[in-house]
C-alpha cells in the first residue's frame, strides 16, 4: 500500500474517529480525557526512546510514569471541577522526584570519566523533556474540556491543526516544487505547503463562525489572528519533532499508525497548538 493511499486512509478514518470522540460530552469528555492520558502514555515512551537513542536517560519506567501522572490529574480536575493548577503542581512534582532520584542513584557505569554525575544533567534534562512535551501539553486539551461551549471549541481546534496539517501537504504537493529546503529541520517542507497550512487553518476557524456564530463573538479579526497563531504553533510543533527525529537519526517515533508512524508523528502539531489556542480562545471568546 502506498505511502499516499495509508495517509489518505488515516485521513478519512482518524479524523472522524477523534471528532466523534469529542461529540461525546459525558462527564465533562471523559472519553476524551481517557484517550489523552492513553496517548500521553505513547507519546512519553516514544520521546523517551528517541532521546535514549543519542542521551543517556534515566530508567524509563520511572520517567513515563511520572509523565502520564499530568494528564491523570488533568483528569481529576475535569471531573471534580477543581483548579487545574494542580497540574503545573504535579509537574513541579515529578521534576522533583526525578532530582530526588539522580542524586540517590548517580550512574557511572559507562561513562567517559567513571565520576558521579558525570552524566547527569543530560539524563535529567531528557527526563524533564518527556515530562513537559509527553505529559503537560496535552492537559491543555483537558482544560477545554470543562469551557462552557468545550465540544464547539474543541472541533474548532482539531479542525484548524488538522486541516493546516493536511492543506500544507496538499499544497506543498502540488505548489512546492522550486521553494523547498528552507527550513533545514525537514528539507521537503516548502514555503507553499507554510502558507497553505496558514490558510487552511484560518478557513476551519472562518468556518467556526459561519456555524456557531454565538460562540465566536466579536470582529473576525480575532478568529483570523487565531487561525494564523495555531498554524504556527502547530507548524511549529511538526518541525520541533522533526528535529527531535533527525537528532535521534530516526526517520518515525514509531509505528503505531499507517503511513504516519508513531503517535507523535500524528499529534506533534497538537502539542504545540493546543496551548496557544487554549490562552487565546479564553482571551478572545471568553
Amino acid at each position: 500500500m502506498s505511502k499516499l493511499i495509508k495517509r489518505l486512509l488515516t485521513f478519512f478514518i482518524g479524523i472522524p474517529l477523534v471528532l466523534f470522540i469529542v461529540f461525546v460530552p459525558a462527564y465533562h469528555h471523559i472519553v476524551l480525557n481517557i484517550t489523552v492520558i492513553i496517548v500521553s502514555i505513547i507519546s512519553s515512551c516514544e520521546i523517551y526512546n528517541l532521546l535514549r537513542a543519542k542521551i543517556p536517560m534515566q530508567p524509563k519506567l520511572l520517567v513515563v510514569t511520572l509523565s502520564t501522572c499530568i494528564p491523570f490529574s488533568a483528569l481529576y480536575c475535569a471531573l471534580t471541577y477543581t483548579d487545574f493548577s494542580l497540574t503545573i503542581y504535579v509537574f513541579i512534582a515529578a521534576f522533583f522526584i526525578l532530582l530526588v532520584a539522580e542524586i540517590l542513584s548517580p550512574s557511572i557505569k559507562g561513562t567517559a570519566t567513571n565520576e558521579p554525575f558525570a552524566e547527569s544533567n543530560m539524563k535529567t534534562a531528557g527526563s524533564t523533556l518527556v515530562l513537559l512535551y509527553g505529559g503537560f501539553l496535552l492537559t491543555f486539551i483537558s482544560r477545554m474540556t470543562i469551557l462552557e461551549h468545550a465540544t464547539e471549541y474543541l472541533i474548532v481546534f482539531l479542525l484548524m491543526v488538522f486541516i493546516c496539517d493536511s492543506a500544507a501537504w496538499l499544497c506543498g504537493m502540488l505548489f512546492g516544487k522550486n521553494n523547498r529546503g528552507y527550513i533545514k529541520a525537514s528539507p521537503n517542507k516548502s514555503i507553499a505547503g507554510f502558507i497553505g497550512g496558514i490558510a487552511g487553518s484560518i478557513l476551519s476557524g472562518l468556518l467556526g463562525i459561519y456555524i456557531w456564530p454565538e460562540i465566536f463573538i466579536g470582529s473576525i479579526l480575532k478568529i483570523i489572528i487565531l487561525g494564523i497563531i495555531v498554524a504556527i504553533a502547530a507548524i511549529a510543533g511538526d518541525l520541533a519533532e522533526s528535529v527531535f527525529k533527525r537528532s535521534a537519526g530516526w526517520k518515525d517515533s514509531g509505528r503505531v499508525i499507517p503511513g504516519r508512524g508513531g503517535i507523535l508523528d500524528s499529534i506533534d502539531s497538537i502539542l504545540m497548538a493546543a496551548p496557544v489556542f487554549y490562552i487565546f480562545t479564553i482571551l478572545f471568546f471568553e
